[in-house]
């Protein structure tokens, strides 16, 4: 059986955060509507565990908000084709890895985003997953619009509320954040279940944790193999689930540039701001398994890289990492909150303060 490799698509591939950008520039202030979401999102998912709710369910919160102010298909197409931006090297190092193994993109993103991306980056589109979205499907009264541009204003005065690192419930969150997840859950949970843009929420389905593992199975089973032949590189909330899956069973779990539900669930944690690592692991792994990879971590050097891949890329390696290699290091509980702090830290280098925060 072949081993196969599966990618989260922002963060390992690009910088952008897709729908955060489009709520930036369709929605007055939307930056702050959708931090105030996103980490509503993580506290329904790790906090709350609302019945039926996913991580990644920002992406299906946000659009009502996105529709209020205007959205439509060909207006998130065009918007989401603006300013791609590429982590350094990923186009040549998807090529690389496609000529070795098996590949997909398993992401959360719209699909306004990944089918234009698919063509900036030449990678075929039938080999990705991604949120389905017609918003042009959905109409909304010219009054619940209104209503969302009103819940809008009020919103974006609020500041995100804090999770602390202890937190096991949402008593465990300060009386004012608990004042702000009441507000949202009223908004989303009660109002506009009665309202027709309760239809958006109702019939949208992101791409998110458990989606990301039937991602998985569905690539296992088309490809006639098992999931301990995967190689999953992730870096987010939504990549926790199909991080712990491939790693229960038997598969490599990368966390790249992860954020701390990336890392907790990785196997392998790696601080790049290029994506020639992300090649070497996959060929490694190509080649000798899991055992491979962990070899390779516990001597990390240029010449065991160089027996990995082709010496033509010697020149290619020595300028992406100017003769420093990235950071790469077995997660351990001895070492997982270090790694957490660090990862973190330098995923806001990478992608920014604003979207390196974002879960």
């Amino acid at each position: 059986m072949r081993r196969i490799f599966v990618t989260d698509c922002e963060g390992p591939i690009s910088k952008n955060d897709n729908a955060f950008e489009l709520a930036q520039k369709l929605i007055p202030e939307g930056a702050r509507l959708f931090t105030l979401i996103s980490k509503y999102d993580d506290i329904q998912a790790e906090i709350v565990r609302r019945p039926g709710y996913r991580p990644g369910d920002t992406l299906k919160l946000i659009i009502p908000f996105l529709k209020a102010y205007g959205a439509t298909n060909d207006i998130l197409r065009r918007l989401s084709t603006e300013d791609m931006i590429l982590v350094k090297g990923a186009k040549d190092t998807l090529y690389l890895i496609r000529r070795h193994m098996p590949s997909f993109i398993v992401s959360t993103s719209y699909e306004h985003y990944i089918q234009p991306l698919c063509k900036l980056i030449d990678f075929p589109e039938d080999h990705t997953y991604c949120t389905k979205l017609d918003i042009d499907r959905f109409t909304i009264p010219d009054w619940e619009a209104e209503c969302l541009r009103n819940w809008t204003g009020k919103l974006v005065r609020l500041s995100p509320p804090n999770i602390p690192a202890s937190a096991n419930s949402i008593s465990d969150l300060s009386r004012e954040d608990r004042e702000k997840i009441a507000f949202l859950d009223k908004i989303f949970w009660e109002e506009m279940q009665r309202m027709t843009v309760g239809n958006i929420l109702k019939g949208i389905r992101p791409i998110g944790g458990i989606e990301k593992v039937e991602s998985v199975r569905d690539i296992v089973n088309k490809h006639d193999s098992d999931v301990g032949k995967i190689i999953y590189f992730g870096d987010s909330i939504t990549d926790s689930e199909p991080l712990k899956y491939v790693r229960n069973h038997g598969g490599v779990a990368v966390s790249f540039n992860g954020n701390e539900y990336a890392v907790r669930e990785a196997e392998l944690a790696i601080l790049s701001d290029h994506t020639l690592v992300t090649g070497v692991f996959a060929l490694a792994f190509n080649k000798g398994g899991i055992d491979a990879v962990r070899n390779l971590v516990t001597d990390w050097n240029y010449e065991n890289i160089l027996q990995i891949i082709n010496g033509e890329l010697r020149p290619k390696l020595q300028d992406a990492y100017k003769n420093k290699l990235p950071h790469v290091e077995i997660v351990s509980e001895s070492n997982k909150k270090r790694l957490i702090e660090e990862s973190c830290a330098f995923r806001k280098k990478v992608r920014g303060e604003i979207v390196g925060s974002l879960g």
